[in-house]
């Protein structure tokens, strides 16, 4: 028994497929190729390592301004990105957003160098009083530091609050 089949009509279908597989085939693969210098990953601080981001990579690192870690020098800033977790070094060359201050969520978008630095080339910052990156929020949710209010942290044996901030002893 043969696998090629006997039709004349269902032979000509098999060679049109088997000549059309190979050039989808090329062209998909012709495709991804072209399109992975354009993609770029989120990382938060404690996901950022060296295996999963590595130096010279484009990626963007988003996560919470330290509180006291901003330092400015000419045009160039400096500030620290955390999750809680980790904390990240960052340097950016230009002038921040307008909304940029410490405490607050951002998305920088740039390279890690070989001193684990990261170097952003856009620094994007919340544009209003609610607003926090969707990456950012998901991560901080995750490791439970999500303060949708900007309120502190609970710390242990402080009372519950409601909605409205109110102690519910």
């Amino acid at each position: 028994m043969s696998w090629i089949p006997k039709s004349p009509k269902a032979r000509r279908r098999l060679w049109v497929v088997a000549a059309a597989a190979p050039v989808l085939a090329l062209a998909v693969g012709l495709s991804l190729w072209a399109m992975q210098d354009s993609v770029t990953f989120f990382f938060s601080p404690s996901e950022a390592t060296p295996e999963a981001a590595p130096a010279g990579r484009v990626i963007r690192l988003g996560g919470l301004v330290e509180t006291g870690s901003v330092s400015q020098t000419g045009t160039t800033v400096a500030f620290a990105v955390t999750d809680n977790a980790a904390t990240s070094r960052i340097v950016f060359e230009g002038d921040l957003p307008d909304l940029f201050r410490e405490g607050q969520g951002i998305v920088a978008e740039g390279r890690f160098g070989p001193d684990r630095v990261f170097r952003a080339d856009t620094v994007l910052a919340k544009h209003d009083e609610t607003y926090m990156p969707r990456e950012v929020a998901d991560r901080l949710k995750a490791s439970g530091e999500w303060r949708p209010d900007g309120s502190a942290a609970p710390t242990a044996g402080s009372p519950p609050r409601d909605l409205a901030g109110a102690s519910v002893s």
